[in-house]
């Protein structure tokens, strides 16, 4: 087992997640599209395009093995990550609501077929850099992530037009689990002596156990918690943790939802786990 704990595979998921937003977008109106979302400066429009220009990143580099855009000069990768969709979400502002969707619904077959082709214990395509920087990740992580991150357009999009849905467990534990895996990212700055662990309680239909242990001079997840004693436990809802772990809320925000219990440091770091490149 890597230090991302067992294997996730999402692969199943995209289809009935895509359906979900599919039958969604295609029962809004037209003043629904519009409508302001948690994405600073974009409305639903806005969030959708970037949906699709996700599928075409992925498609164009991942199967057909295309560039992309180039860095500018000294540019990082939050700021690159930002520039390319922004510049993208513009372009899609001259597309129908109703091409959106259709554009969404073709290339989404095409991303379930890119997927299946995976051996998920491969290098991942795209290193997954939230949840290591100096491991090369597995492409179950990579495909999760990118699992994790329609679902969470999606949730934005269900928020600004106030239809909530698509978080049956089915749909929504396995995005727990991936945005779980940043939880040695989380207390990578914290030093403590091998064999301490943190555990993370998530509550909810979708919600489970996830824990981190120090081995070797670096946190990593573990298998479970094998009936160790946490030096911090961290309880929050499911609702919270997937906000937290995307900004929706802010790590305040969540220590307000959340109970902490041990070491502090482990549990204030533990509220400050991040699942998204900002």
């Amino acid at each position: 087992m890597t230090i991302f704990g067992p294997p996730v595979d999402t692969r199943p998921l995209f289809p009935r997640e895509r359906a979900a937003l599919l039958g969604l977008l295609r029962a809004l109106e037209p003043a629904d599209w519009t409508k302001p979302t948690v994405c600073p400066g974009w409305d639903v429009h806005d969030v959708v395009g970037h949906v699709l220009n996700d599928y075409m990143r992925r498609l164009s580099g991942s199967r057909d093995g295309h560039g992309g855009a180039v860095f500018a000069n000294d540019e990082t990768l939050p700021g690159y990550i930002a520039r390319t969709n922004e510049e993208f979400v513009r372009a899609s502002r001259q597309l129908s609501p109703r091409l959106l969707t259709d554009l969404l619904e073709d290339l989404g077959t095409q991303l379930d077929g890119m997927w299946a082709a995976r051996d998920l214990d491969a290098p991942a395509d795209l290193d997954v850099s939230w949840a290591s920087l100096d491991v090369r990740s597995p492409a179950w992580l990579d495909i999760g992530r990118e699992y994790t991150e329609f679902w969470v357009h999606q949730q934005q999009v269900r928020d600004a037009v106030a239809r909530p849905g698509a978080t049956e467990p089915e749909l929504a534990a396995p995005v727990l689990d991936v945005f779980a895996r940043a939880l040695p990212a989380a207390v990578r700055a914290l030093d403590r002596p091998n064999g301490t662990a943190v555990d993370l309680e998530v509550s909810g239909p979708a919600g489970g156990r996830w824990t981190a242990i120090r081995e070797g001079g670096r946190w990593r997840m573990a298998a479970g918690s094998g009936g160790r004693e946490a030096a911090a436990r961290v309880v929050m809802d499911q609702d919270t943790f997937w906000r937290l772990a995307t900004r929706g809320i802010s790590p305040e925000q969540a220590r307000g939802r959340s109970r902490a219990y041990g070491d502090p440091e482990l549990g204030a770091a533990v509220t400050e786990l991040l699942a998204v490149v900002a």
